[in-house]
């Protein structure tokens, strides 16, 4: 922690700020989410297709509108989305709590999701702008602070149960409505210059999304980043599907363990990871590093015979240890990758389609893998799961070192910037 602390008085008050923030929404977004199935479905009484309705439009308006989100960001600067976003949060986690029926609960989760779309971009964009040329630092320490709000939320989340729901709701949007006060009165307002030259008109939206769109760098590198997504959301799908059918009764406890090593790994390694990287390989070499050392984390998995309990308990930490290590040594060098590749123009936009993709990733991989799940458990093919998720990392790994390569991830794209 005197590391962290140490390195966070480094960086300039608004990026400090950038990075309490984002703890501070990690621990409020996390202190409530676990727990909205279950109030839904048994204080509310709701039925398991309108569970499902609330929590898929809450991911929807999330996930499908990061493009929005970071197209307003670089329109309108990045303070004004970070601030509108905690507000939403603050409406929509406050009705969360207190109301009853289905279009207002709809309404609430589209809320709570269109927040994080509004700030998450602009942040992104935001820190990148402040930090300057030290970039993969600050992602780095921006990144301990992330996971430790990941980390602390369900555990803060289940002592306010005590009380109730509502309660775990209220003082969730408290914070981001104290967050909303503290953006407004010390977040510079950054924004991105849409022209090069101040007599010429900003470009319109459409232009703005085509020049994002034609910067084939980019576009390649997402593509290519997108499996460390998939990859690391196995710790939600994969790795307790196989704790269920390599533990039986004790999944529930091993799974919980699992998510508690991800998140300490990450907070407790991830400078020292950094400085690590940056000393033996250059910020394109890393995200492959990164992506082979997740894709190799089901290797243990593949060779884990049924009746072994204890080589599989030893197979899921070794996998999650991976999965997390890998992780921490590709964040920093990915976000600074996507800021050099667009240039240091229109970032945001550039990073909410970035979240796009990877997004539309995680749908299309869980599908992917839930059905190879399926067959394999049905053929007594077990392997196979492992071998597609280790195949995956080792592949996009690769991409990413042909791109650098072949010299792609070096192009600077030239953004149209005048009116369309």
């Amino acid at each position: 922690m005197r590391a962290l602390w140490r390195q966070t008085r480094t960086f300039s008050a608004p990026v400090r700020l950038l990075m309490a923030n984002q703890f501070a929404i990690n621990l409020a977004f996390y202190m409530l989410m676990p727990y909205l199935a279950a109030h839904l479905a048994g204080t509310l009484g709701l039925a398991a297709w309108a569970v499902g309705l609330v929590l898929g439009v809450r991911n929807f308006s999330q996930q499908g509108m990061f493009l929005i989100g970071g197209t307003i960001a670089d329109r309108v600067g990045y303070k004004a989305p970070i601030m509108t976003g905690c507000l939403l949060r603050t409406a929509g986690f406050g009705l969360l709590g207190w109301v009853d029926n289905l279009p207002a609960l709809i309404a609430a989760s589209a809320a709570t999701g269109f927040a994080g779309a509004l700030f998450n971009p602009a942040v992104r964009a935001c820190l990148a702008a402040e930090a300057g040329e030290r970039r993969v630092d600050a992602f780095a320490t921006f990144n301990v602070y992330y996971q430790a709000g990941m980390f602390l939320g369900p555990l803060v989340g289940l002592a306010l149960l005590a009380a109730d729901f509502r309660t775990v709701c209220t003082v969730a949007a408290a914070i981001f409505a104290l967050l909303t006060v503290m953006q407004w009165r010390a977040l510079p307002d950054r924004r991105t210059a849409l022209t090069d030259d101040a007599a010429e008109p900003a470009m319109s939206i459409l232009a703005q999304w085509r020049s994002v769109l034609a910067n084939r760098p980019f576009l390649l590198f997402s593509a290519a980043m997108t499996g460390s997504y998939v990859l690391t959301f196995q710790v939600y799908l994969a790795l307790p599907l196989a704790a269920g059918a390599f533990l039986g009764a004790n999944a529930t406890e091993v799974t919980s363990g699992l998510f508690v090593v991800s998140a300490a790994i990450a907070v407790v390694g991830q400078l020292r990871l950094t400085a690590w990287a940056k000393k033996y390989w250059s910020s394109h070499q890393a995200p492959a590093v990164g992506l082979s050392l997740m894709g190799l984390a089901f290797v243990p998995l593949a060779f884990t015979p049924h009746g072994a309990p204890v080589m599989a308990l030893a197979a899921l930490v070794a996998a999650v240890v991976l999965l997390a290590v890998g992780g921490a040594i590709s964040y920093p060098f990915e976000m600074e990758t996507v800021v050099a590749l667009c240039d240091n123009r229109l970032v945001a936009t550039h990073y909410g389609l970035y979240n796009t993709v990877s997004g539309l990733g995680i749908t299309l991989g869980n599908l992917a893998v839930g059905a190879v799940w399926d067959f394999a458990q049905n053929h007594r093919m077990e392997w196979l799961t492992w071998g597609a998720l280790v195949a995956t990392g080792l592949v996009c790994a690769a991409s990413v070192i042909v791109l650098a390569r072949t010299g792609i991830l070096a192009r600077r794209p030239a953004l149209e910037v005048r009116q369309a």
